[in-house]
């Protein structure tokens, strides 16, 4: 089980900021990402996004960075501001 956190616009396209989640077959952010949007259309659109940041336990990952059980994985839209 894996603890995903979601933040801004991600957190409303998610209906929760938390969830924890059973990675089945995932084994990448990518693949997380791609059985989110298989349950979730708008949620799995929104994760696409290329803005999209992805934090794993506290460092940057990439869509190809390996995750497992225990992780606590961020996701993170675009900040804008002045």
């Amino acid at each position: 089980m894996a603890r995903l956190l979601f933040f801004g616009k991600l957190a409303d396209a998610a209906g929760a900021r938390q969830r924890d989640l059973p990675l089945g077959d995932a084994q990448t952010v990518g693949d997380l990402v791609s059985a989110l949007g298989k349950q979730e259309a708008a949620l799995g659109a929104a994760l696409q996004e290329k803005s999209v940041r992805v934090i794993v336990n506290e460092k940057m990952a990439a869509r190809d960075s390996a995750i497992s059980d225990g992780d606590e994985i961020a996701f993170l839209p675009p900040v804008s501001g002045g």
